[in-house]
């Protein structure tokens, strides 16, 4: 539904690029690729269950990736990297015990920064989350249909009130308005926030936000 907003082959000025979980639109080579090829110190911060995956799908060394997991952080460029376990659509976890899919908290600068990646709420995340107190939360919003046969997400009035539990000072909505059979309207999301009170920014493909 998006044209790219840059051809990644560009973008050789970026230090960290993270990876919440290994679907294609969350690991995606063909952005990936060019970017490592482009700046080889590049730092690949991912969940540490997929380790052996990415480094097979992007064809690196399985060293290279950063490796993270639910409630363990690392510091990388003056960025502090929290990952807090996703339910996409449960908290899924391989053989040793690890989050297959993982948001990141990213301090740094004074500002807290929390992206959920592709998730649902699961019972203790809002507690888990509200002591980093959040400065922003990029929240998904197209929700769940089994006729997508497809892991389902937040829906937009879920995510709204997510992030209000969290005490999230503003929250940006994503994961809507790039694939056909897996968007929503962020209609639903900007009325529960205007109703619950909660700050938000809608934001479209290529635009930018200051605050």
């Amino acid at each position: 539904m998006t044209e790219l907003v840059i051809d990644p082959a560009r973008l050789s000025f970026i230090d960290i690029a993270t990876s919440t979980h290994n679907h294609t639109d969350h690991l995606d080579a063909e952005t990936l690729r060019p970017i490592l090829e482009g700046t080889p110190s590049l730092k690949l911060v991912i969940p540490e269950a997929n380790r052996a995956f990415v480094a097979e799908r992007l064809n690196i060394d399985p060293a290279i990736p950063v490796g993270v997991d639910d409630e363990s952080s690392i510091e990388l460029s003056g960025i502090r990297f929290s990952g807090i376990a996703s339910a996409h659509e449960t908290v899924d976890r391989d053989e040793r015990g690890l989050s297959k899919y993982l948001g990141y908290i990213l301090e740094f600068g004074g500002w807290t920064i929390y992206h959920s990646g592709d998730t649902v709420r699961y019972d203790g995340m809002a507690e888990k989350l509200r002591p980093f107190r959040i400065d922003v939360a990029l929240l998904p919003i197209n929700g769940r249909a089994r006729e997508r046969r497809i892991p389902g997400n937040l829906f937009g009035r879920e995510a709204a009130q997510l992030a209000r539990d969290i005490g999230a000072r503003q929250v940006l909505p994503c994961h809507f308005e790039m694939f056909e059979f897996n968007t929503a309207s962020p209609d639903e999301f900007v009325h529960e926030c205007q109703r619950l009170g909660q700050k938000f920014k809608v934001l479209r493909c290529g635009e930018q936000w200051h605050s």
